[in-house]
């Protein structure tokens, strides 16, 4: 199935974005790329030594579109590694997925050009989609979805309809056919980042079907979602899109969040924060282990060991990223004026570790260290200032200084709401602990009250498998317990890890 993000309800969504931004940043030795796919590939045992061979004698002697649209492997490889955020795939393809947004970039221009694809014209796509993926569609009706890959549609809408037809009516109850019928006007794709190309002269097969291919996380406004009349299913549903053009209101605004509020790393540092902010840490150990052998200079070593350490810690094993953090204080110290905000980032991070440690002493130390630096260094409504008292309050809690704890987290959610969008995930970190010390302290109107705003922002805020979702219903769970209020719906719902889209009445 082609993988997919819903704006609003899927994070993803916004992720996959940068995502592409960042494959497409990277510039690499194009001969060494080849020799590196190539190696990578005879290791495999489902690729035929034969279509590998063509693949490194000829790569130069075809374009992309041709490479892509072979019955050989780069097809499937390529949107295998996409949809799974493999990171050894992505790595080995980064070079030919520059290559071929490139080539549809191109001809793209030239057909605009040539009055090729002028007038307003329909294509379609039929697949299957499971049940989970149609909901959510269903419920971003009217806003935006990506195609978290290349997109191949054709102009032929039975064609497209038989296969969504064949979907349909297999034994698979868990998902459904769509038909996607695809609205485009080239006078919008002017102003669009999202090129697209009829392929029938570029392609392999030169008297294929008449089939148009979109570049990698092509954005669709959803408009309608109808279901199909059919004799042999009742699964077999009709969606209407249409190609958003970069002018479009919730598209800029996307972009103006994403330059103003995201990672500013690029490349391949940029694809290792993306997989920490979805939750994907030992893929992102691995992409770095990778970048390190690879690094070129000491300020990239520096960086890809301290994104190790936020890795380790959030993969708990905790003595291995205090040794990474020790390392980078030891260097900061040496090179850093005193209250550089730097330095302060490092105690946060060291008394966090110290804390999962169980060392509340030297945790609320650091804590106190990286405080007095930000305030030094930072004005006072700034968000690492909202952090520091929030550590502050998680050791006070942790010592069953339940008062004091509260007050450090409350200072800290006043600072984050004159700073924060209504639906920033520190916003919900910042709910949940205060429900936290609330239900320590058995005010459980008011635990469960702050649990139910932290959970309401998650949902909204993190990919629907984040582990952040699963912590909510347990909390909201753990007060049910006491008032028994929905105590089976939550409980059920923390044991099973089953995220729906619901919330306490």
């Amino acid at each position: 199935m082609t993988p997919m993000s819903f704006n609003g309800i899927d994070p993803l969504f916004m992720y996959t974005q940068l995502l592409k931004e960042a494959l497409l940043q990277i510039e690499e030795d194009d001969t060494k790329s080849i020799k590196e796919l190539v190696d990578y590939c005879r290791l495999q045992d489902d690729i035929p030594t034969g279509h590998i061979d063509k693949l490194e004698r000829e790569y130069r002697d075809h374009t992309p579109i041709w490479w892509y649209t072979t019955p050989y492997f780069i097809y499937s490889m390529l949107n295998r590694g996409l949809r799974l955020m493999d990171v050894d795939i992505i790595l080995k393809m980064g070079f030919f997925i520059r290559h071929l947004h490139k080539d549809i970039e191109t001809l793209h221009r030239k057909q605009q050009s040539t009055e090729t694809l002028t007038e307003s014209f329909q294509v379609y796509r039929g697949q299957g989609l499971s049940l989970d993926n149609f909901k959510k569609m269903q419920n971003t009706t009217g806003g935006l979805m990506s195609f978290n890959n290349f997109l191949s549609t054709s102009r032929d809408y039975k064609i497209s309809f038989m296969y969504a037809q064949s979907v349909a009516m297999n034994n698979d109850l868990q998902s459904v056919g769509i038909i996607f019928v695809m609205t485009i006007q080239p006078t919008l794709s002017m102003t669009s980042s999202i090129p697209f190309v009829d392929v029938r002269t570029t392609g392999y097969f030169e008297e294929g079907e008449e089939e148009i291919l979109f570049s990698t996380h092509s954005i669709f406004r959803i408009n309608q979602i109808q279901h199909i009349h059919d004799n042999h299913t009742d699964r077999l549903w009709q969606v209407n899109l249409t190609l958003v053009s970069d002018q479009d209101n919730n598209m800029k605004t996307l972009t103006t969040y994403l330059s103003q509020n995201l990672t500013k790393e690029k490349g391949w540092s940029r694809l290792g924060d993306i997989l920490i902010h979805v939750g994907e840490y030992s893929k992102a150990e691995h992409l770095y282990h990778i970048l390190l052998h690879k690094a070129s200079s000491n300020t990239e070593t520096k960086h890809y060991n301290d994104q190790l350490a936020i890795v380790y810690q959030n993969l708990g094993e905790y003595t291995k990223a205090l040794s990474y953090y020790k390392d980078d204080l030891e260097r900061n110290l040496t090179i850093l004026p005193p209250n550089h905000p730097q330095l302060a980032t490092t105690y946060h991070n060291i008394g966090l570790v110290y804390l999962k440690l169980g060392d509340h002493s030297k945790a609320l130390s650091s804590h106190e260290r990286s405080l007095e630096t930000r305030k030094v260094a930072l004005h006072p409504n700034h968000p690492d200032l909202a952090t520091s008292y929030n550590n502050i309050g998680e050791v006070y809690r942790n010592m069953s200084q339940y008062t004091t704890a509260l007050s450090a987290y409350e200072q800290s959610l006043d600072i984050m709401k004159n700073v924060l969008p209504p639906n920033h995930p520190d916003l919900s970190t910042a709910y949940n602990n205060i429900g936290a010390v609330y239900a320590h302290m058995g005010d459980y109107v008011n635990a469960l009250s702050s649990y139910v705003q932290s959970l309401e922002i998650t949902k909204i805020s993190l990919p629907p498998n984040h582990p952040d979702l699963g912590t909510s219903y347990n909390n909201i769970a753990g007060i049910c317990l006491h008032g028994r209020i929905l105590k089976r719906t939550f409980i059920v719902q923390a044991i099973t890890g089953n995220l729906a889209q619901s919330s306490p009445s």
